[in-house]
């Protein structure tokens, strides 16, 4: 990966009783998915769970793994809500891995790797993976016209981790307009460097590019309005937290994520960001 596990541990790492504050109350770090635009973040959060399910093609038996796991929302969701019997979960990320630990999920297991070194003991069944992509390039590279053919070495290695036939549910957060004020231009350029060191969101058209030869798309789903609702909710309750927040981590702690949380919301307003769901299945 571009970002680092010490890359990794900044965005992350902060602590897990901070993210806990003004996330869902089992810690998805990804855009949910309001069918609706009346559900609770909570309700949006499980309805994304289920999409990336179904575009995987899961069932109880299948043995899947999740490419950057997070703190194990969507591996909770897999064991305690599908009843699913073995599922896997991989991050740089030490203090969620051991947050997936103290959930004890059953027939669950999660470790810390990075994507490049791991090597399965048996081929899975299914893939999921949300979000993860967007560590993977760094802006230098996408400058340097890298970017498809890191995706490309991403979706290739995926591919031999799988059973023929096999399905992808697979999520990214898309960048698609650059802002014309100095002001956006550098909430923007602050969420890169200080909230998400060393990686960059991709473009749709560098996702589809790169997923051949070895992964057929088969479904795609933008949901901008989504994530910026998801960004929304977030932000309201990193507000109501603010005391709490900067009494136990700081000022610069709550400023920073006041300023990249509602970043974030202008972001998804302004078509500058977007968000894809995509099944893919093994050529």
């Amino acid at each position: 990966m571009t970002s680092t596990q010490r890359d990794i541990e900044v965005s992350y790492d902060v602590s897990n009783e901070f993210f806990r504050l003004w996330l869902d109350e089992n810690m998805h770090y990804t855009s949910a998915s309001y069918l609706t635009g009346a559900e609770t973040l909570e309700q949006a959060q499980l309805q994304k769970c289920k999409i990336l399910y179904d575009y995987a093609e899961m069932s109880k038996d299948k043995l899947v793994l999740d490419i950057g796991c997070g703190w194990g929302a969507n591996l909770q969701y897999l064991a305690l809500d599908r009843g699913v019997q073995r599922s896997h979960g991989i991050t740089l990320s030490p203090a969620q891995c051991e947050e997936i630990q103290r959930r004890g999920l059953p027939g669950v297991t999660a470790m810390v790797c990075d994507y490049k070194d791991y090597h399965p003991a048996e081929l899975y069944d299914a893939l999921i993976s949300i979000e993860m992509v967007d560590h993977l390039v760094s802006p230098a590279q996408a400058r340097e016209g890298k970017a498809i053919d890191i995706y490309r070495q991403y979706f290739d290695k995926t591919a031999t981790w799988v059973k023929p036939g096999a399905c992808f549910g697979f999520q990214a957060i898309l960048r698609n307009k650059v802002p014309r004020t100095k002001k956006d231009l550098l909430d923007l350029q602050f969420t890169a460097d200080v909230i998400f060191p060393g990686g960059l969101n991709p473009r749709i058209e560098e996702l589809i590019t790169a997923a051949h030869p070895s992964w057929e798309v088969l479904e795609v789903r933008t949901q901008r309005e989504s994530y910026g609702k998801t960004t929304g909710e977030w932000h309201r309750r990193l507000m109501q937290h603010e005391r709490e927040i900067r009494a136990q981590w700081g000022d610069k702690v709550y400023e920073d994520y006041d300023r990249y949380l509602s970043t974030c919301v202008r972001a998804f307003a302004n078509h500058w960001s977007s968000d894809v769901q995509m099944k893919l299945r093994k050529v």
